[in-house]
């Protein structure tokens, strides 16, 4: 379902409409959603960005320009989550606090990555399969494992296979 408050840019490709969930959000010129894809409200995708099938992109999350976004992606937004508050009554929106995430421009995030709230990810950097990222990832470093841990930079010859993409 995409509700009638989502900003889509005219050229934005969603491959399955009636298979995606997008409401309140922002989605730039040129991105591709796959689906079963969920932005909430308050999210933006900028420009160029791919969004993989089976991802979740939570209220909070700025995804900059020319994001990779791989399959089953999980944004959370909030690192202390309850159901119900100390009384023992259901949580609504004034009972936590939002936590932020900024994902740089040209950044990519590989299939199944957990991404914690509160944290940026670096321009160009790039995050491994499965990694679970608890903390901020400088431009360009490669992130894998739980908890993520950088292990190389993206732009370094001696951290790239042959063909040009990067090893985790």
């Amino acid at each position: 379902m995409i509700t009638k408050d989502v900003r889509l840019a005219e050229t934005v490709v969603i491959h399955h409409p009636d298979l995606v969930n997008l409401y309140g959000c922002e989605i730039g010129e040129g991105s591709r959603i796959g689906a079963f894809v969920e932005i909430q409200k308050g999210a933006l995708v900028g420009a160029n960005c791919k969004v993989s099938s089976h991802s979740f992109i939570c209220e909070g999350v700025t995804i900059e320009d020319g994001v990779f976004v791989g399959h089953g992606v999980m944004f959370i937004n909030d690192t202390r989550p309850r159901a119900v508050t100390e009384s023992g009554h259901p949580q609504t929106e004034e009972d936590w606090h939002l936590r932020t995430t900024l994902v740089r421009s040209r950044a990519s995030i590989g299939t199944h990555a957990t991404i914690m709230g509160g944290i940026t990810v670096g321009e160009g950097a790039l995050i491994g399969a499965g990694a679970v990222v608890t903390k901020d990832v400088p431009d360009f470093a490669i992130v894998v494992g739980v908890p993520g841990r950088v292990v190389g930079d993206a732009r370094s010859p001696a951290d790239r296979v042959e063909s040009g993409e990067a090893q985790c």
